[in-house]
């Protein structure tokens, strides 16, 4: 008898050690929100402000848009990295007489993970050349967007390109 109870003590044992590891099991974490209409919207806003700037010629704002580690891709040029080389460009994007700039974007994807995006447009400019001779340029641009460690969106990437 005395071995009969003591194998049911070391089978319920066994028993309660197997079940045990599962009452200590932690729930899944929840699913994460989804803020891309939100990521979006402030996206959407950071443009409509970006190109506000890049028409008014505000260099320093214009720049501001841009992560520290960015590239823009001119058409017929380099890809160009760093600050140094984006003061640059845009200074030369800006210089010209007359410059008359706009963007409208037409279409904002936000990641569901919340940390990337992606804008697509159109721009339009008018400016005149070195001559005095009117331009008019129309054209479509990418720009990919990332969320920075403070939660404000930063392009990454930058491509734009003429039509003709």
């Amino acid at each position: 008898m005395r071995s009969f109870r003591r194998f049911a003590h070391t089978v319920t044992l066994v028993a309660s050690l197997a079940v045990l590891p599962g009452c200590n099991q932690q729930s899944p974490p929840p699913a994460q929100q989804d803020t891309r209409a939100t990521d979006e919207a402030a996206i959407g806003a950071a443009s409509d402000e970006w190109a506000k700037a890049a028409a008014a010629k505000d260099l320093e704002k214009t720049l501001s848009y841009y992560a520290d580690d960015a590239s823009m891709f001119p058409p017929n040029a380099p890809i160009i990295t760093g600050s140094d080389a984006r003061r640059k460009t845009w200074t030369g994007l800006l210089a010209p007489a007359e410059l008359v700039f706009s963007n409208a974007a037409t279409k904002v994807e936000a990641a569901r993970s919340g940390d990337l995006a992606y804008e697509t447009g159109t721009f339009e400019e008018s400016f005149k050349d070195a001559t005095g001779n009117p331009v008019h340029v129309t054209g479509k641009y990418v720009v990919v967007w990332k969320k920075q460690a403070g939660g404000q969106w930063k392009a990454v990437v930058d491509i734009f390109n003429t039509d003709q």
